[in-house]
């Protein structure tokens, strides 16, 4: 790690360790929005990881954001932090001032005409938390991307929540004026960068999923012994551990590549694979750990479910595994069988 890195972890993991207790989570669940915590985050510069220090932001890359990013799924993060993460950058690109609060994406639904925001807006995160939201809108052909910088109290909002118990409200925009806009070069994907952003938080829920599990497997004992003495049990902690370790290691490369490559998009194997991987290590490791935990691990008392259910909820969101699988597949047929070797080892 360089020297941000290492700030960037050191905060963002002792600041949500200390700050994200179980009372946090369950006032979350509960509908109470955590200002206390938002505003610690602020405090310490953690929402701007990607925005430029010329706009008052870290200046880090993918890199630098993940490990914020994966510091949030790990501990639970009952906040937009991802969100408004990704919406500095995307606002940063069209040269927008970040505003100051929470700030979501709004993914589809969404469509700017002269400046005006119309459509309804799906499973938007924290819509009723969140002062303003990011609405980019580009036709197929277009060489630029519209982006539009939104207040969120005129619109319409139907609150709903995930699996998670996190919100994910259904907005609707009836001509509502942007803040402010502009356009990116290009055609961005929020799809995409959402997916890489869902990769990395988790990774961090998964290593959280794990660590939770080895514990519970030296602390209970069963014939007179830890459960993680048994051989059984060892295996599975085993399988378990792989699949974490190769989730982590696809959302780091993804990173890598996105900040390699920059706009040209070209990152889009590499985020692919990175959520194909998270979601292929939600659905086994979520088994095991409950396995491993037994009875006690399905009970809103114990702590595992936080994980559990965010993993869950997040595998369906800004495209499935099955969704990412299918668009590679279609890829590698029009590239034909000889170019498929040498285009992933030059990866």
């Amino acid at each position: 790690m360089n020297e941000l890195q290492t700030i960037l972890s050191d905060t963002a993991n002792r600041l949500l360790a200390d700050r994200v207790t179980r009372k946090v989570l369950e006032a979350a669940e509960a509908g109470e929005w955590q200002r206390g915590l938002w505003q610690a985050l602020e405090e310490n510069g953690l929402p701007r990881v990607l925005v430029p220090e010329s706009d008052g932001g870290a200046g880090g890359g993918w890199a630098e954001a993940s490990i914020v990013l994966k510091a949030a799924g790990r501990h639970a993060a009952p906040v937009p932090l991802g969100e408004t993460i990704l919406a500095g950058w995307l606002l940063a690109k069209a040269g927008i001032e970040m505003p100051e609060g929470p700030v979501t994406l709004i993914s589809s639904g969404a469509m700017i005409e002269k400046g005006k925001i119309t459509g309804k807006a799906p499973g938007v995160p924290y819509a009723r938390h969140a002062g303003h939201g990011v609405v980019l809108h580009a036709k197929p052909d277009a060489q630029s991307t519209k982006i539009a910088l939104v207040e969120l109290k005129g619109a319409a909002i139907e609150e709903d929540v995930n699996l998670a118990r996190q919100p994910r409200d259904t907005v609707t925009f009836s001509g509502e004026e942007a803040a402010e806009s502009g356009e990116i070069p290009g055609l961005v994907d929020v799809k995409l960068w959402g997916a890489l952003l869902r990769a990395c938080e988790m990774s961090g829920a998964l290593s959280s999923l794990l660590e939770q599990t080895v514990q519970y497997a030296g602390e209970r004992k069963q014939f007179g012994k830890p459960i993680g003495k048994f051989q059984a049990i060892q295996q599975q902690l085993a399988v378990l551990s792989t699949h974490v370790a190769a989730a982590n290691v696809a959302a780091a490369h993804a990173c890598a590549a996105a900040d390699k490559y920059g706009e040209k998009g070209s990152a889009r194997f590499e985020i692919a694979v990175a959520k194909i991987r998270a979601d292929e290590a939600a659905n086994l490791a979520t088994g095991i750990a409950h396995q491993v935990h037994g009875a006690i691990g399905f009970t809103y008392e114990h702590s595992l479910h936080f994980a559990t259910r965010r993993l869950w909820s997040w595998r369906a969101e800004f495209g499935s595994g099955r969704d990412w699988a299918k668009e590679l597949g279609h890829a590698a047929i029009e590239r034909g069988g000889e170019a498929l070797w040498p285009f992933v080892t030059a990866r």
